[in-house]
């Protein structure tokens, strides 16, 4: 199979590799090629070979790449783990994004923990009833670069209806007076050293979050992956932290192709997800500029039914997420590796 050099990216961040293999030259039809490798576990990995590198560096909080790969196009990897990818981000931001908005039934203001890349707030504006969304990331430099090179979101970082502000989300919730109809959790995955996992918690859902959600109020976080041999790394214990809070939690996933793996989101309330199924494609048209490319009321109804191993896993799960007691997925952020 030829040799694998690693030409960059040491202390633990995913590697680049360089083959020059005939096999590898008869697939791409190149004498030379770069591959980004992701570690999904201890013995798994996950390679895409690249165009060309866009920007390596390391924040104060994590350690960020983006990537031009020849099969997704650009995509974001912090702290080793991919987050968005340009041909299938769709899949994700529409899930985690339009639900909660199309199942509250009047949404005007919306709290995004996170989503420095820009993503989730656009597809919030897409909505009509919206006349406010504050973004709450905590790296300048994942903005910065996201604003820089994510040439689709420019749109939304523009608009007048966007407050940006670059602070933890845990403080910044904390210190505002007022409530929001949707609070978003597009935060990146829960790993040990990260500055996510506290934002996972019952005392943050409880104590921090819940308070300030308007009456009518919907919270949605990404959940981490959700097939069958990954669901029991962060998603049942998430889905089971919330129900700890929230009188009525949904689960739902989606396959995305990029993340190589089904995907998990989980929505609460304290009232119920009452919409009828031909209500949500109404609501699709009335509300919703432009056409979605994954989501309408067949697929949300898809992915909110749950196959058996994964509906037994949430309704057996026991453990509540918590500082002291919290699961990580495979990896670790920039402040496990500098210790």
């Amino acid at each position: 199979m030829g040799e694998a050099v690693e030409i960059m990216f040491g202390n633990g961040f995913p590697e680049i590799h360089k083959d020059t293999s005939p096999m590898q030259t008869l697939h791409s039809n190149q004498q030379d090629c770069h591959w980004y490798e992701e570690t999904i576990d201890d013995d798994l990995k996950w390679s895409f070979a690249l165009n060309s590198v866009l920007h390596t560096g390391t924040s104060e909080y994590q350690e960020i790449a983006l990537l031009d790969t020849k099969h997704f196009g650009k995509v974001l990897v912090i702290d080793g783990k991919m987050q968005s990818a340009e041909r299938d981000e769709f899949i994700y931001h529409e899930c985690l994004i339009h639900p909660a908005l199309l199942f509250h039934p009047n949404p005007k203001t919306v709290f995004i923990m996170g989503g420095g890349e820009g993503s989730a707030a656009r597809e919030i504006l897409k909505h009509k009833t919206i006349e406010k969304v504050v973004m709450c990331d905590i790296d300048q430099e994942v903005v910065d670069f996201c604003r820089r090179f994510l040439t689709v979101n420019s749109e939304a970082f523009c608009s007048k209806k966007l407050e940006l502000v670059i602070k933890d989300a845990k403080a910044e919730l904390e210190k505002r007076e007022e409530t929001f109809d949707i609070i978003v959790g597009d935060l990146a995955d829960p790993v040990e050293g990260g500055p996510c996992y506290q934002l996972y918690t019952k005392s943050f859902y409880q104590n921090i979050l819940k308070p300030k959600l308007s009456p009518n109020g919907i919270f949605v976080t990404q959940a981490g992956p959700a097939g069958i041999f990954t669901h029991k790394e962060v998603f049942t214990s998430i889905y089971n932290t919330m129900k700890q809070v929230f009188k009525h939690v949904k689960a739902y996933t989606a396959h995305v192709p990029s993340f190589a793996d089904t995907w998990g989101w989980v929505m609460a309330s304290d009232q119920e997800f009452e919409v009828e199924v031909n209500e949500i494609d109404k609501r699709i048209e009335e509300r919703v500029k432009g056409e979605l490319m994954y989501l309408n009321a067949p697929s949300f109804l898809s992915a909110a039914t749950l196959n058996k191993t994964i509906s037994l896993a949430l309704e057996k799960e026991t453990e509540v997420y918590s500082e002291e007691n919290a699961r990580f997925i495979h990896g670790h952020g920039v402040a496990y590796r500098h210790t």
